[in-house]
């Protein structure tokens, strides 16, 4: 099964957001077989996006997927990114 970068960016100012939802997304994420890695982008020293590496059946699905994030819904995230990615080290 082919794996998935799903990059996202914070809107800025949003961290009170972030900091509100991180609980439910934490749950979402847990409940989700194909997360294979996940955190958040660091930017001085404070949150500024999310990268994922999700396995997952084709780039559609992993779209879907990604916007149902709570995250997604609370209106962090000014932008989404999904993109077929290969594991070549680690």
């Amino acid at each position: 099964m082919p794996l998935f970068a799903v990059i996202c960016r914070d809107h800025p100012g949003k961290l009170q957001t972030r900091l509100d939802t991180r609980e439910s997304h934490l749950a979402f994420l847990g409940a989700q077989p194909g997360v294979k890695l996940a955190g958040p982008l660091i930017e001085n020293g404070q949150p500024c996006g999310s990268l994922l590496v999700v396995e997952g059946n084709g780039l559609t699905e992993v779209k879907e997927w990604a916007a149902q994030d709570p995250y997604n819904a609370a209106g962090l995230f000014a932008s989404v990114e999904v993109i077929e990615w290969k594991k070549v080290i680690g």
